[in-house]
């Protein structure tokens, strides 16, 4: 049997970075990822908290330098409505610019800083099961040429993303809260010649229903993902390929329709149902959840990849403490306070499909510091306690909820 200090499975952005961390700390560190790299994502627009965690793993530089397309903030259209966060006009302190990239060569990117840093990566390597029973955990693992084997670890960190493996393994799954809603999305040449700030993610509420968007993400080169998310019922009307359902609920929107009207749809449309989930916890004897692995939202508010890097920062910091011979509380001090942050995400994606935080964002009598407030939890400072959108979520987002539906 294999052994490892550090067993950490998928190469995702919270592994790899994960990875990059725990080396920083001397240890050792294998990484199991089921696929082979590069493979295509979504969750493709990053917030600029994300910049602080890939300024901690010394993997910033390598993501600049891959010119990825600048983002400096978010936009949202809705029904000829729109309105516009500038990210570095925000209240907590922080980056305020971060990048909007094709997450098969940022994936790629940080897993092969993970490497440099000196930890190995074994691609098509499946983890089949789990063992917490003994001294250490222990993973079977299926090879890529069919034989499995097993590797002991002192501690493993679940990065799996939606392959979420240990809570399959470990039956940790319990239902979302949320509706089953589903998105299809493809990249296509975008054709924009005007009319588009590329610096920021634009969001575009359906004309008919607030709880339909599109999300529009442009790339470096004239290239941009597109995606609709909606209600799985909803998305099921359209027939024909997801190409064809993608483009038929664009035309739905005119404002959408116009801005790529010399769009090139040179790339298949793909769909996901069901993303939204939960789990009954995010740690365990040997083990934590990072990022999707543990729970996932939505993709509205671009929240996937700084919760996958918070999630790593935190448990790496504990596991330096756990090597150094402290007794760690992971619930109190992991679980807890990643929640937290999660939290507050989640109160905004709630108002967001109910139509109370559309009715916020697009109020046309905006004061600054609200306005600052909700710009720093767009750009993912969502564990910013001096915050009051932070501090206290519910009873401030239902007050502006009810100020801005009076007029």
């Amino acid at each position: 049997m294999e052994s490892t200090e550090v067993l950490i499975i998928g190469a995702g952005p919270s592994g790899a970075l994960a990875a990059a961390l725990l080396r920083q700390q001397g240890r050792a560190v294998l990484i199991l990822e089921r696929e082979q790299f590069p493979r295509f994502s979504i969750g493709e627009s990053l917030l600029p908290q994300s910049m602080a965690y890939l300024e901690q793993a010394d993997m910033l530089r390598a993501v600049v330098e891959q010119g990825f397309q600048f983002k400096n903030g978010a936009a949202f259209m809705r029904d000829g409505l729109y309105t516009e966060f500038d990210f570095r006009d925000k209240h907590s302190a922080g980056w305020g610019t971060t990048y909007q990239v094709q997450r098969s060569v940022f994936d790629t990117v940080l897993a092969n800083e993970a490497e440099r840093f000196g930890a190995q990566i074994r691609y098509q390597h499946e983890v089949t099961g789990v063992d917490l029973e003994g001294a250490q955990p222990v993973v079977s693992v299926r090879h890529p040429e069919g034989y499995s084997y097993q590797v002991s670890a002192q501690f493993i960190l679940d990065a799996s993303g939606f392959g979420r493996i240990l809570p399959r393994l470990l039956k940790l799954e319990t239902p979302s809260n949320f509706p089953v809603r589903g998105a299809i999305f493809t990249h296509i040449q975008d054709g924009i010649e005007t009319g588009f700030d590329r610096n920021k993610i634009r969001i575009t509420v359906h004309p008919q229903h607030c709880d339909v968007w599109f999300w529009t993400i442009p790339f470096s080169g004239g290239r941009c993902s597109l995606g609709v998310v909606s209600g799985a019922s909803y998305l099921d009307q359209y027939q024909g390929s997801d190409t064809e359902r993608l483009q038929a609920i664009v035309a739905e929107d005119p404002s959408l329709q116009k801005l790529l009207s010399n769009a090139t749809w040179d790339t298949p449309a793909r769909h996901i149902t069901g993303y939204s989930a939960n789990v009954a916890s995010l740690c365990g004897k040997g083990y934590a959840l990072l990022g999707n692995a543990g729970e996932f939202l939505d993709p509205v508010f671009s929240s996937g990849v700084t919760i996958a890097f918070k999630s790593a920062s935190l448990a790496c910091g504990l596991l330096q403490r756990q090597f150094a011979g402290e007794t760690v509380d992971w619930q109190a001090d992991y679980s807890v306070p990643l929640k937290k942050g999660v939290d507050t995400f989640r109160a905004f994606v709630e108002s967001w499909y109910a139509g109370g935080f559309q009715q916020i964002i697009f109020y046309p009598k905006q004061q600054p510091d609200i306005k600052r407030m909700i710009s720093a939890i767009l750009a993912g400072y969502a564990w910013d306690l001096s915050n009051p959108l932070v501090k206290d979520t519910a009873r401030r987002l239902a007050a502006l909820e009810t100020l801005c539906s009076q007029d």
